[in-house]
């Protein structure tokens, strides 16, 4: 799996011109399912997500997890094209990204495992869903984890 993970503070996504979900302050999560993908992924990534520390403390320094902060929100989205490979010609390939077979079963388990480590709902987008996403990105503060890389 593989996510880009943004600070905001506020974020939305819009399906057909009906918001789906959106947050105020907390995290942005575009998320990639590959073929390989499986539990452990899911339990390690979702957990990486809640405790990663890029919320500010007192002091202003980027030391608190979105766990920590009072009210911050998730906003998951499920974004293929993460897995997007230009190494040949100009046209990506996604040859990487799980079918929707896989990758649906897997992301609904991402949901229920992220909701549970977080402690709360998470507002999320629609799998394979023509989707309109915008955010106010705080910082500006994106990481990208990739489960397959942990070391």
């Amino acid at each position: 799996m593989r996510a880009v993970i943004q600070r905001v503070s506020e974020a939305k996504v819009t399906i057909d011109g009906t918001v789906k979900g959106a947050i105020e302050a907390g995290l942005l999560v575009l998320l990639a399912v590959e073929e390989a993908d499986g539990a452990e992924d899911i339990e390690w990534l979702s957990g990486k997500i809640v405790r990663l520390r890029i919320f500010d403390d007192e002091n202003g320094v980027m030391n608190r997890s979105v766990q920590e902060t009072n009210g911050g929100g998730i906003l998951l989205i499920s974004q293929f094209t993460l897995f997007a490979s230009t190494k040949k010609g100009n046209r990506p390939s996604y040859i990487r990204s799980a079918r929707p077979e896989i990758a649906v079963p897997l992301y609904q388990q991402f949901i229920a495992r992220l909701s549970q480590e977080f402690g709360k709902a998470i507002q999320t987008g629609e799998f394979g869903a023509d989707m309109q996403v915008s955010l106010v990105n705080k910082g500006p503060v994106t990481i990208i984890i990739d489960s397959k890389l942990r070391e």
